[in-house]
């Protein structure tokens, strides 16, 4: 089953696949409104044949609108906390180039979120 995992923010998201047991970094995106980020995040649904989307979900307000995002497409959701963290280390640690991090930093949180969503379950 291919699962999409989305790390929700405000204006860019990251977005994540898995195919089986391992999920992969995909793309980042960014968007000025709603509509047009629901519509881009259908293109990769068809695309990569998704069947489930998992959105990371964290406290307080952001958690709020990752949940009213989650609930608008039809996502489950799933506890992001610390993954943005976590992925600031381990792609440091494997030597990626500080650019090549702040470009895809959304899409790495959102490949840990699905991994330990993977794990999980």
């Amino acid at each position: 089953m291919k699962i999409l995992g989305i790390d929700y923010g405000r204006s860019k998201m990251g977005l994540a696949l898995a195919d089986g047991s391992l999920a992969e970094p995909l793309k980042v995106i960014r968007y000025k409104n709603m509509k047009e980020l629901v519509r881009r995040i259908e293109i990769e649904i068809e695309k990569n044949g998704v069947e489930k989307i998992v959105v990371g979900i964290s406290e307080g307000e952001m958690g709020e609108e990752s949940k009213k995002f989650a609930e608008k497409i039809g996502a489950v959701t799933f506890d992001e906390t610390l993954s943005t963290q976590e992925a600031q280390i381990l792609s440091r640690e494997a030597g990626i180039h500080q650019k090549k991090r702040h470009e895809m930093e959304d899409a790495y949180a959102a490949a840990i979120m699905l991994q330990n969503y993977l794990d999980s379950n």
